[in-house]
């Protein structure tokens, strides 16, 4: 189960940063920083699904040691009143499912022929922020964040130009900051969230379809008779 909360939590990090507002700094000219603001505008307006393939690399500082995750996600902004609709399948190093719908979440290992079950609102690491950034308005956003700093333009690997920056919560969180690439079309491809031990996930999407049909039952598993079921 100690794998469940970080997984979740940078898609919910990923997700939360398409809707993430770009306020200005002094250093940063009024024009460049509007352009920004209107393409994400535009894109959260426009984004009703996602698919994509996803790349995620978790740093530990202690050991200074990466490890490496690959798969696809599928995710459908708001779709109900409990929030977004989520399936991330891992395809290396191991095979797992998380499927999130209607405020619930399993998370299938099949190697282990195990789901843990449970609801999103009652997970280990909810008051970290992170997943309370998907719910929040574009006022609550801003007050959450303090001014933006090191706004610049960077080209990510595959030659997708983005402009970055890194925004430091206001407030208590288990996280010191967040940095976010976003490319010409205001999709944030890009988040790295960095831990107060200075730990990181670094989370990388690509192929990205937007409003790609997603049929719904892709956000429920339908699991065998003889897997075990954990409560979360």
């Amino acid at each position: 189960m100690k794998k469940f909360v970080p997984l979740y939590l940078s898609i919910a990090l990923m997700a939360s940063a398409i809707l993430l507002p770009v306020a200005g700094t002094k250093a940063q000219t009024a024009g460049l920083v509007s352009s920004i603001f209107s393409r994400m505008e535009k894109n959260q307006r426009s984004l009703k699904s996602l698919k994509a393939n996803v790349t995620m690399i978790k740093y530990n500082s202690q050991i200074r040691d990466t490890d490496k995750y690959e798969g696809i996600v599928l995710y459908i902004p708001g779709a109900s009143s409990n929030g977004a609709f989520v399936r991330l399948e891992w395809s290396k190093p191991l095979n797992e499912i998380l499927a999130v719908a209607n405020g619930s979440y399993d998370l299938y290992k099949p190697r282990q022929n195990v789901v843990y079950r449970g609801k999103t609102g009652g997970m280990r690491g909810k008051d970290n922020g992170l997943l309370a950034l998907m719910s929040m308005s574009t006022a609550q956003l801003r007050a959450r964040f303090g001014e933006l700093e090191d706004l610049r333009d960077e080209t990510l690997w595959g030659g997708v130009w983005t402009q970055h920056f890194k925004a430091t919560p206001k407030g208590a969180a288990s996280y010191k900051y967040i940095e976010v690439w976003v490319d010409k079309d205001g999709m944030p491809v890009q988040t790295k969230m960095v831990e107060k031990n200075d730990d990181s996930t670094t989370m990388r999407l690509t192929n990205v379809q937007k409003n790609a049909s997603i049929p719904m039952d892709q956000f429920k598993l339908n699991l065998g008779s003889n897997v075990k079921v954990v409560k979360g």
